[in-house]
């Protein structure tokens, strides 16, 4: 069970650098959260009260902060939608994207809650959640592949399943991937079909290799099913697009996909033309800069535009400088959850370093690393070291891992590889405050496993807002 323990201490009025090292650690990271202060004895002393929350064991944000009810003043339909995800980067785009079908949609109003899934390991969350599914009409899950918490989803959303309206699984554990229902398409043979479609997964039904599969699929399959007739052609068709509205991520990617849903599968919109918008692709791997025009994929064509910056300081325009190779995460970037990327970037910009940072859609990242890391013609790394802001393996992400391939990409690069964090199941207050310091899952997904591809210095570089779900940093 979760419990508050709070322990009030004082720290005299004297200057951190006269502070022991951990006391010093411990004042600084203190700076970030947000307290009161007893301005009558500010000058003697400053008080701090320190929580430790939930003990580390599980995140105790609250699904409400993603609850979205809408006022429907003009008697709409209520399209209600259920969404499970492993980081909060969805959180902000789809909110926008909610707020404004509500504002201007005049055929339904919009209700969505979200849910994080180590949240469901409370139980009182998880029964909220079972209790949102009862009157759902659209649940949509993604990256689940914790396999104690993919069972629990699996089996609130089982019960459900027949009288949901549609059901969408993106990239996850085979076993809620077979939860998929749009239409007459479904996914519950997943792996055991003999069918062209469901034969493309059986092979690889997990980690990078069935996150790349699908993606494959995604700029190829909706222009063929197209000019199918069936209506289970159609129904696959629109699975797809909608794995492009989502790893498009962005608000109007978003709106369009939930229009697009509703419009298609909800009882009480039936007969209703809602008209969308198809979605805004965005490159599946690439090299991106904050300030740049566009993604770029081609190495020497970015670094010909990063020549051309007029807001270059001298030590960039430096032959000498040193050249850091960083991985992201796409799903960040298209949804506008980067701002902990960017902090990352213009610091390492001002202390005078090149970046390359580079991204994958998928799971697997040791293709961008040769392809946009490595000079194709001698072969030679065109950075001094690579940081990786993910946290995850190399390849397969927060799935299954597969190290060899990772070392291999890595070798080539032979140069230093530092694996940063951002915090994925706490907030930043909840990592502060926990006298466990990491969640236990986050030290086995994102210390210990990018560890054996030979990941070294895992230091936490950002943190996460309880309320809006947004990156918070520096820590």
């Amino acid at each position: 069970m979760a419990y508050l323990v709070s322990s009030p201490f004082t720290l005299q009025s004297i200057k951190p650098d006269q502070l022991s090292s951990p006391s010093q650690k411990h004042y600084f990271l203190h700076s970030f959260v947000p307290r009161k202060i007893n301005q009558t004895s500010l000058k003697s002393s400053l008080k701090v009260k320190c929580a430790a929350i939930g003990n580390g064991l599980f995140t105790q944000t609250t699904q409400e902060v993603r609850r979205i009810v809408p006022e429907n003043n003009q008697n709409l339909p209520t399209v209600k939608i259920v969404y499970v995800v492993l980081e909060a980067q969805y959180q902000s785009s789809l909110t926008a994207a909610v707020q404004a079908l509500n504002k201007s949609s005049k055929d339904a109003s919009y209700e969505v809650v979200g849910y994080l899934v180590e949240e469901l390991r409370d139980a009182s969350t998880y029964k909220t959640f079972c209790k949102d599914l009862e009157d759902a009409n659209i649940f949509i899950g993604s990256l689940i592949f914790v396999e104690e918490l993919a069972l629990k989803v699996k089996t609130a959303v089982e019960k459900e399943r027949d009288r949901l309206d549609a059901v969408l699984v993106f990239p996850s554990m085979p076993e809620v991937m077979r939860l998929n229902k749009l239409g007459s398409f479904s996914m519950s043979q997943l792996g055991q079909s003999k069918s062209p479609f469901f034969q493309l997964f059986k092979k690889k039904k997990q980690g990078a290799g069935f996150a790349d599969s699908m993606l494959k699929l995604v700029r190829t399959l909706p222009k063929v099913l197209k000019y199918l007739p069936s209506d289970k052609a159609q129904d696959a068709r629109l699975y797809i697009l909608s794995l492009q509205f989502w790893l498009g991520g962005s608000p109007d990617n978003l709106q369009n996909f939930l229009k697009m849903i509703s419009g298609s599968y909800v009882p009480a919109l039936k007969g209703k033309t809602i008209a969308y918008s198809d979605p805004v692709l965005f490159l599946d791997s690439g090299i991106w800069h904050p300030l740049a025009p566009c993604m770029y994929e081609d190495a020497k064509e970015y670094l010909n535009w990063y020549g051309t910056r007029r807001d270059a300081n001298e030590k960039l325009k430096d032959p000498n400088a040193p050249v850091i190779g960083l991985v992201l995460q796409r799903s960040h970037i298209v949804t506008g959850d980067e701002s902990h990327y960017v902090a990352v970037i213009m610091e390492l910009e001002a202390r005078g370093a090149k970046v390359i940072p580079i991204f994958a859609g998928g799971l697997d990242f040791s293709g961008p690393v040769e392809r946009y890391l490595i000079d194709p013609v001698t072969k030679k790394p065109m950075v001094n070291s690579v940081i990786s802001l993910t946290g995850f393996a190399l390849v397969g992400g927060p799935a299954r891992q597969d190290h060899p391939r990772a070392i291999e990409a890595l070798s080539k690069l032979d140069v230093p590889y530092i694996v940063a964090l951002p915090l994925v199941f706490q907030t930043t207050e909840e990592w502060l405050n926990s006298t466990l310091g990491l969640h236990p899952i986050q030290v086995a997904l994102q210390v210990a496993l990018p560890e054996l591809d030979g990941g070294m210095e895992p230091i936490v570089f950002a943190g996460r807002d309880p309320r809006t779900g947004k990156p918070n940093f520096p820590l």
